[in-house]
């Protein structure tokens, strides 16, 4: 029974990151293409500049042979917009749905007296928080024309390391606050662990460097500014989307699976459940 129920949620949650990826992915073509568009003219425009000179002296004396050939790109501008945009969201919603549901399937039950539509909104909430709001406080996003391409391992380095701190520090939190509940109260608890994991993110962030291959001063601040509104936008929608739908879907998939009182089953602890 256990089993099959968290199959089934996992089913829903990876449909739902599906749905949500398919908002979030409308979200991140209307509002984050036209910054994404604008910092790759900036960049062109400075590469301009730069070669301008070069190409001057090769010109001179006769020879019209351009100094550097241009790129050619593997994969066209349009293509990365629409398709390739499109199949990375897709692929992000479902991977994180799935995680997500898994989150929810211990959550239920654990995190006090939620249905399923407040515990896959707290779920949500939680993820997006740690997942990317965290991390992003201490690495922003930056639009992929802008900076070195030869930082890009470091810099991705760096922000899945951010990743994984704070997802295990949200983790201690909730350990401490339930440990603490019954001595400080739920409410004392949860001020607790929560400037606890304030702490101890404010620390993390001073004991992790900094970006190396930071904005240039001379690009445009509300271009960058645009970009990063847009990226937060895209998170905002895709995590709203998911706890709506998968909230949804949880409810109807437990409300199946109740005792004869009504009862709703708990997934997270198939112990309760009678034999």
């Amino acid at each position: 029974m256990y089993a099959s129920t968290v199959r089934g949620l996992l089913v829903r949650g990876m449909l739902a990151g599906l749905i949500a990826g398919l908002f979030a992915f409308a979200v991140a073509y209307v509002v984050g293409e036209p910054p994404v568009r604008g910092s790759i003219a900036v960049e062109e425009a400075a590469a301009a500049k730069e070669a301008a000179p070069a190409a001057g002296h090769a010109g001179h004396g006769g020879d019209a042979a351009p100094a550097a050939a241009e790129e050619e790109e593997l994969v066209s501008r349009p293509v990365q917009s629409t398709v390739g945009l499109a199949t990375g969201v897709l692929v992000y919603g479902v991977a994180l749905g799935g995680i997500a549901s898994l989150a929810f399937s211990f959550a239920l039950g654990r995190a006090g007296r939620f249905g399923p539509r407040a515990t896959a909104a707290l779920t949500a909430a939680g993820a997006f928080a740690l997942v990317y709001l965290v991390p992003f406080l201490k690495y922003p996003a930056t639009p992929p024309a802008v900076g070195n391409p030869d930082t890009i391992g470091q810099r991705t380095t760096l922000f899945f390391l951010m990743i994984l701190l704070s997802v295990l520090l949200g983790v201690g939190a909730i350990i401490l606050g339930r440990r603490l509940a019954p001595r400080l109260g739920n409410w004392n608890a949860t001020l607790t662990a929560g400037a606890g994991f304030v702490v101890a993110t404010a620390l993390a962030f001073l004991v992790l460097p900094d970006n190396a291959d930071a904005v240039k001063p001379e690009f445009p601040a509300a271009l960058l500014w645009d970009f990063r509104v847009a990226s937060i936008s895209v998170q905002i929608v895709l995590w709203t989307v998911f706890a709506v739908v998968f909230g949804v879907l949880a409810q109807r998939l437990l409300a199946h699976r109740t005792d004869p009182a009504g009862t709703e089953a708990a997934v997270a602890r198939p112990s309760s459940v009678p034999s």
